[in-house]
Order: structure tokens, then sequence, then C-alpha cells
């Protein structure tokens, strides 16, 4: 028989040994792991099996549990569709999905490595290794539907693995027998087994028959969908072990969304949402979590069109009776049918989620810190729910130093404000010492700060919330005169100010589109704002990464007229006038979180306006 062994690749050896030396207090996991790996091999042969008869098992679909107390072995048997040569080496030797180099050079310079094997099991496929915990070595038969030749997976889960043919198998499936270590005895225990089953594998549709050397097999789970099941019947720790169990979590979810939906198109949906966002929410390759079931059917976890991209941390379960079992992955894809229940699906996580928010809005804020930023993808990418997403968002609001929604804020509205302000920075910090907001406060006139970089193109798109527009301070023109307290320390146009306002142009006027008067300054003596048709700069920081060829327009210099050091400027020589009007500036450039647009020259005039003050 031929044979041939193989090291394991450099991140599967990582990987392993983070699995099998950080979750022991988890090891009751292994169980939870290959059965569902045991149970999508099964639905994968029926689902293959509706357009390649070759494949389809004939007999009964079941998955086995034998425990050998003599020989301290357990014997996991499916009737799957099973792996060849090739799939052996490929399955159980790499960790082929993308980001896992990345997740673990990030790993690297962490401590919390019990955490990060938790989140290991699921977001990388690697459920099969957690048999490492508990076996000192690992054999794996299988023989693929369809085929004729058997094969041997062999591994101790440190030295590689050896492949070889083997005996013919009588039936297409996999066994997955585990040689157990020294202090992994007490799973030799019929009744812990049952237990194990019962607790992580009930849900499972196939039949789990446990038997040791001195019972007969015995079905250890209801082999009933969850999803099947009413609702009223299922308690918050049934959803919470499937939800762990079906998706590789550790912790319970945030919410769990189950419908039963009758009529023109029947179907039935259990959705959850985490609390923790997955390592690789933002990569570009991440699809949609939902599974497509057909009559209970199992046919893809990767169907496209199922729930939007902004909703790509909902995981669960789709089950529909209105496709037929045999149609194409290319027209489910397309059905009207599956786009139908996906507007529904949307609408309902969206309602849910308002529900939520309205309860308790100290936990939703937790949520919203893991998966906010995505959701107002929503507001950007999908047109048709755009007037729904914005009623979920949270946004920080410079008044109320705190988290609001859209609603908070039109609620608490100023007294002769017909807009939204808001501005854009890369931090809240750094938004929360501008002099842009200056005018704001004296008016007692709440403004949003955004920080993410996404906020300028929502707000782009959306224009106006509830027949009120969005505003930027940075870059929209407005008026605060007749907005907000009347006791506005806010300075007013001066004409005896005209003269300092055309001295400070002239020497600046290469580096400006216009210097003007400000009507909204009260503590700093400048800002810069965009001109005409201009962007501010955080939208422009957001254009310069994606081409740094985009150099940007130049923005209009307020001057507060009130402020001690302009009523001095023309009292100095014009040297220190040219010198002052440029540190200026490049102060106005800082506090909007720009670099000085000369560095040495900023020095430069830095040293001649402290020598002359």
């Amino acid at each position: 028989m031929s044979k041939y062994s193989q090291g394991f690749e450099a991140d599967t050896g990582k990987i392993l040994n983070i699995v099998i030396n950080s979750l022991y207090s988890d090891r009751d996991i292994f169980l939870r792991e290959l059965l569902s790996n045991a149970s999508d091999a099964i639905h994968k042969r029926k689902f293959l099996g509706q357009t390649d008869p070759a494949v389809l098992n004939t007999s009964e679909d079941n998955i086995r549990l034998d425990i050998d107390k003599k020989k301290k072995t357990i014997d996991i048997i499916d009737t799957g569709i099973g792996l060849d040569q090739a799939e052996l080496a490929e399955n159980l030797g790499t960790i082929a999905k993308s980001g896992t180099s990345s997740f673990l050079e990030e790993l690297s310079v962490g401590d919390n490595t019990k955490d990060a094997a938790k989140t290991l099991i699921g977001q990388f496929g690697v459920g099969f290794y957690s048999a490492f915990m508990v076996a000192e070595k690992v054999t794996v038969t299988s023989k693929k539907a369809g085929s004729k030749n058997t094969f041997v997976w062999e591994s101790d889960g440190q030295n590689g693995f050896d492949i070889s043919e083997s005996a013919q198998l009588e039936e297409a499936g996999t066994t997955i027998k585990l040689f157990l270590r020294k202090d992994a005895k007490d799973y030799l225990d019929l009744f812990k087994i049952k237990s194990l089953v019962k607790k992580y594998s009930d849900h499972i549709t196939v039949p789990i028959n446990v038997k040791d050397n001195e019972n007969d097999a015995e079905q250890a789970n209801s082999a009933q969908a969850l999803w099947t099941r009413s609702s009223s019947s299922i308690k918050s720790e049934e959803y919470s072990e499937f939800y762990k169990s079906t998706f590789g979590a550790f912790d319970d979810p945030y919410l769990h969304i189950h419908n039963k939906t009758e009529g023109a198109i029947d179907f039935t949906n259990l959705l959850f949402i985490p609390k923790t966002a997955p390592f690789d929410l933002y990569e570009p390759e991440r699809k949609t979590r939902l599974s497509l079931y057909i009559n209970r059917v199992f046919i893809s976890k990767d169907i496209d069109g199922l729930i939007p991209t902004w909703l790509r941390f909902v995981q669960g379960i789709l089950d529909t009776s209105s496709l037929d079992l045999n149609v194409s992955r290319e027209l489910v894809q397309n059905s009207p049918i599956l786009k139908k229940i996906a507007k529904s699906i949307t609408k309902r996580v969206i309602s849910e989620l308002k529900k939520k928010l309205k309860k308790d809005e100290i936990e939703y804020d937790a949520f919203w810190s893991q998966f906010g930023k995505v959701i107002k993808e929503g507001l950007y990418e999908d047109y048709e729910n755009r007037d729904k997403v914005i009623e979920i968002i949270r946004v920080f609001s410079n008044k109320e130093n705190k988290l609001i929604t859209m609603q908070d804020y039109l609620d608490n509205i100023a007294e002769g404000q017909d807009s939204i302000y808001y501005l854009t920075a890369d931090t809240l910090k750094q938004a929360q010492s501008s002099p842009h907001l200056e005018g704001f406060k004296s008016k007692e006139v709440d403004v949003l700060l955004m920080t993410d970089p996404i906020d300028a193109f929502w707000m782009s798109q959306m224009v106006q919330f509830n027949e009120k527009k969005f505003v930027s301070i940075s870059r929209d023109t407005y008026d605060l005169t007749e907005v907000g307290s009347k006791e506005s320390k806010t300075p007013k146009k001066s004409k005896a100010a005209k003269g300092t306002i055309e001295l400070i142009k002239s020497h600046i006027e290469e580096l400006v589109a216009d210097v003007v008067e400000s009507t909204s300054l009260v503590d700093s003596p400048v800002r810069l704002v965009a001109s005409e048709g201009g962007l501010d700069f955080n939208l422009e920081r957001i254009l310069k990464a994606q081409n740094p060829e985009y150099e940007g327009t130049k923005k209009v210099l307020e001057i507060n007229t009130s402020h001690a050091l302009i009523k001095k400027l023309p009292k100095k020589s014009t040297k220190v006038q040219k010198a002052l009007s440029r540190v200026l500036f490049e102060q106005a450039r800082i506090l909007d979180g720009e670099m000085p647009s000369d560095a040495q020259k900023f020095s430069e005039d830095l040293i001649i306006v402290s020598l002359n003050d």
C-alpha cells in the first residue's frame, strides 16, 4: 500500500499548539466540533445526491459513537460524503482560510491565548483540531462517496501526518478514531458522552447513536432541527447552545430572532447577532453567514443576497419550502422568492435591533461599539432600507457628551434651528477640541461629532433626516444669528477689522482661498473652513489615502477679530506680521488634524513670533 508523510504547514502547527495547550478547561467542545463536522458531511452528501445519484446514500443516515474502554478509544462514524486522499491532505493538513497569518501575527504580540484559541475554532474552520485536546493520536479513515478507494490519515498533532491506502470500507463515510490521553479517560464514560451529545448536539437532525463495550447503541439526541420547533417551546439556554455548537461561538448571542412566516411564501428564520465582532469583519472576502435549507435539507452557507453585506455579522438558518429542492444553485441565487425573503429578513433584523435599543441603551451601546461601523455601511449602500437603518444608529452628541439617536437630536433641537449640524474628525478628542465648535457652544446648539471614515460618505448620500438637512460645520455655510441662545458671545462683523483681514490675506494669499472675518469663533483666533464646493480636511484625508496624488483644495481662513492676538498684529513689523499670519494658518491646520504645510518654515516663523512678542 502506498503511503506518504507530510509536515504541518507553519500556521497549522501554531494553531494546533494554541488549541491543544490553551483550552483544557473547555475540552468538552471537541465532541461538539466533530459531531458538527459529521453532520455537515451527511448534509453535503444529501445535497450532491440530488444531481448525482452515484453519491446518494441509499441506507439511513446516522452518526455513531463507539466507546472502547479497554483500548481507551472513541470512534466517531458518519455516513457522509467522505474524503479522498487529496482532500484529507488539504482539509486536515493545512489552514487555508485567508487572514490566518495576520491573525497569528497579531496574537504573537498579545497574551490572551485562551481567548485567541476560542476565536480560532469556528473562525478558521479548525474545529477538527480540537480532537487533540483529548487525544494523543487521531486516525481518520475515509471513503468518498462515488469512489472505490479508502484512505487513512494519521497524526499525533505534533509531527505532521501520514496518509496511506486502507482496506476497503463497505460504505462511503468517515471514521475518526481518538486515542485518548491519560488525563482524558473520563470521556470513556457512556453517561458523560450522552450528556455532552444532548447538551451540544441535540439539534442535529441526524440520529446520533452511542454505545460502549457493555451497552448496546442508544440514540442520544432528539434529531429535531431546533428552528422547526415553536419558539415558545424553546428555552433561552437551548438557543444559546445551538448558537455555540452551530457557529463555533463561546459567548451567548446578543440577540436571537426566530420567526415562521406562512402565506404566499413559507419560510422559517433563526438568526443570531453576536456580542463580539469577528476578527475578519472588515475583510473584503468575508461573506454573509446564513445557511440556506430547503425543507430541512442543507443547500449552502454562502448564497449571495440572503442578507445585505452591512449585516454580514448576522448568523443563522433560513429554511423554506417555497423553493424546489433540486433547483440549481444559480437559480436559487437569482430566485425572486429568495429576494422577497431577503427583504423580509432585513426589515425584521432592523426592527428587532430597534426594540433592543429602546429597551436598554447601555447594552445596545456595547453592541454598537462592535458593529456600528458596519451598520453605517447600510446608510451608504442600502437605499431601500436607509430610512430604517438611520433609526438604529448611534451618534455622539457634543452637548450631551454621550451617544444618542438621530431622533434624540431632533427632540432636543435648539430654537430656530432647521439643520442637523455635524463635525467630522479622526478622533473624538480632536473633534471636542476643535475651534469649529465654539460658536455652537456659545449658542447652546448641539453638534454631532463623527469620527468614522464612512460618516462623511453616508451623510452625502442621505442629505437629510426627517426634513432636517445635514450641515458640516467645517465645510458648509450656515448662519447662527437666529439659532439657540440669544446671549451669544460670538463676535459681530466689524468695519474696523477689515484692514486687519486684508493685511493677513496679503501675507498668506498663496496658501488660502480667502481670508474672512468669523462670526462663530469665541476663544480661538482662527479656523479653516472649506471653500465653496470644496471638501473638509477629514474627507480629503480619506481621498488622499485612496489616491496619494490627490492634493486637496485651498481653504478659507476665518479670523476672530476680537482675539487679543489678532488685535496686536497690525502693530507689529512687517516681518513679524508675515510670520504671525503664517503661524495662525498652520495652527488652524494642526487643530484640524493636519501637519504644517511647511514644517521648517513653521518652525522659523514660531521663533520670529516668540522673539518679538
